[in-house]
C-alpha cells in the first residue's frame, strides 16, 4: 500500500451520488428512473446526506439531544413524499389545479390562499392513502397587539391544561375513545394472509383510524394553542420530562395520548410568529408543593390529592390551579405573597398533629376550625 493513503472510506456527497444516479438511468435495469422527474430524486439524495450528517454528528457528541439513528429505507406502505423545486411545478391563477413535472395537472382543494409565491411544493401520501400538498412560502405574519396579559399553564392527565386564571381544559383523548375499535381492527389485520387483497383492505381501515385519532389530537392542540397565544402576551410553561414519564407503564398510554411536547412546540412557534413572550421554567421547581399565597413548602403529595390546605396561612388550594399560579410566578410575571413572609408560622406541635397537608381538604376543615 502506498504510504500516506488512509484506509478510512469517506461517505459520498450528494453531488457524487447525483452523478451515479445519472449513470444508472442509462442502464437497462434502472431505466424506469427516467419515468419520474429528476427533481424529487435529487432532493432525496440531499435529504440522505443531511440524515447521515446528523447521525455522525450525534455519534461524535457534536449534536445536542437524543442520539440519532442511521437513516433507513422507507416502507412502501408508510408515509411517502416528493419535493418539487424551481421550475418543476406550476401554479395556475384562480384555478384548483397545479402542474407537477412528469405528473401533469392535479386537482387540489385549497385550505387557504397562498400569501406569496411558493419556492417548493411537497406532495405527501400518508399510510391511509390520503394525498396532501405542502407549500414553502416566505411571508411576514401580522403581529398581534400587546394586551399585557400573562398566564401560567400546568399540564396534566385528568385535565389537559389548567390555567393560572382558574380555567381548566379537558382533553379529547382520541386514543382512549377509539381504543376498543383500534384493537378490533388490529386483530382483523393480524388474521389476514400477507400479500392478500383482504389484508390490504384491513390495513387501510386501520390506517384511517390512526389518521382520525391523530387529526383529532392535532385539531385540539392547534385550536388551544391559538386561543392561548391570542389572549395572552406572556405564556409560561413547565419543562416536563416526558420521555422519563413515559417509562411509567401505568401512565405511558395516557401521556402519549395527550401530546404535551407537540403542544409546547406549537406554543413556541406561534409565540415567535405573533410576537408573544414564551418561557419555560425549570422542571425541578416544586410547583405542586408550594402555597401560591404565602410560599410555604408543604412537601410532596400523592397524585390522588387534588385539594389541600396550607398549614401556614390556612388557604384551601386546588392542586392544579395552585401549580399553574406558581408556574406563572416562577416566570416572574405575577405578584403574589410568595417571598413576602406570612404572619403565621407553623409550630412543630401543629405540624405533627395534622401530619402534612397531603390529606383531602374536607378532612382538614374541622382541624383548622379548632386551630383558629
Amino acid at each position: 500500500m502506498q504510504a500516506g493513503v488512509s484506509k478510512r472510506k469517506q461517505k459520498p456527497s450528494s453531488s457524487e451520488l447525483s452523478k451515479r444516479l445519472t449513470e444508472l438511468k442509462k442502464t437497462e435495469e434502472k431505466e424506469w428512473l427516467t419515468e419520474v422527474s429528476s427533481v424529487p430524486l435529487q432532493q432525496s439524495l440531499r435529504d440522505l446526506e443531511q440524515a447521515y450528517s446528523n447521525f455522525f454528528k450525534s455519534c461524535k457528541g457534536q449534536r445536542k439531544g437524543k442520539k440519532f439513528k442511521p437513516p433507513r429505507f422507507k416502507k412502501r406502505k408508510s408515509k411517502q413524499s416528493a419535493r418539487f423545486t424551481d421550475n418543476s411545478f406550476k401554479l395556475y391563477p384562480n384555478s384548483n389545479y397545479i402542474c407537477l413535472a412528469k405528473i401533469g395537472d392535479i386537482k387540489v382543494i385549497w385550505s387557504r390562499e397562498l400569501p406569496a409565491i411558493p419556492s417548493s411544493v411537497t406532495l405527501i401520501k400518508d399510510s391511509a392513502d390520503r394525498y396532501f400538498v405542502s407549500f414553502v412560502v416566505e411571508f411576514s405574519p401580522k403581529q398581534l397587539p400587546q394586551n399585557g396579559q400573562s398566564v401560567g399553564i400546568d399540564l396534566g392527565i385528568t385535565d389537559f391544561a389548567t390555567l393560572s386564571n382558574g380555567e381548566k381544559i379537558k382533553s379529547p383523548k382520541p386514543l382512549k375513545k377509539q381504543l376498543k375499535r383500534l384493537r378490533k381492527l388490529q386483530r382483523h389485520l393480524s388474521r389476514k394472509q400477507k400479500g392478500s387483497k383482504r389484508r390490504e383492505v384491513a390495513r387501510k381501515k386501520l390506517a384511517k383510524l390512526h389518521a382520525k385519532i391523530s387529526d383529532t389530537r392535532n385539531d385540539f392542540l392547534h385550536k388551544l394553542s391559538t386561543k392561548v397565544i391570542s389572549e395572552n402576551q406572556t405564556i409560561v410553561l413547565e419543562d416536563l420530562h416526558v420521555s422519563g414519564m413515559m417509562k411509567n407503564r401505568k401512565l405511558s398510554r395516557a401521556i402519549s395520548d395527550l401530546g404535551w411536547q407537540y403542544f409546547r412546540t406549537m406554543l413556541e412557534a406561534k409565540s415567535v410568529m405573533y410576537g408573544r413572550d414564551f418561557q419555560v421554567i425549570d422542571r425541578w421547581i416544586p410547583t405542586s408543593q408550594i402555597c401560591s399565597c404565602c410560599g410555604f413548602h408543604s412537601g410532596k403529595k400523592e397524585l390522588n390529592i387534588r385539594e389541600w390546605i396550607c398549614l401556614n396561612c390556612g388557604n384551601s388550594h386546588d392542586r392544579d390551579i395552585n401549580a399553574a399560579v406558581n408556574i406563572l410566578v416562577a416566570g416572574g410575571h405575577s405578584e403574589t405573597l410568595n417571598g413576602r413572609g406570612g404572619r403565621r408560622k407553623t409550630t412543630a406541635k401543629i405540624a405533627v398533629a395534622i401530619e402534612a397537608s397531603t390529606h383531602p381538604a374536607l378532612e382538614q376543615l374541622s382541624i383548622f376550625d379548632l386551630l383558629k
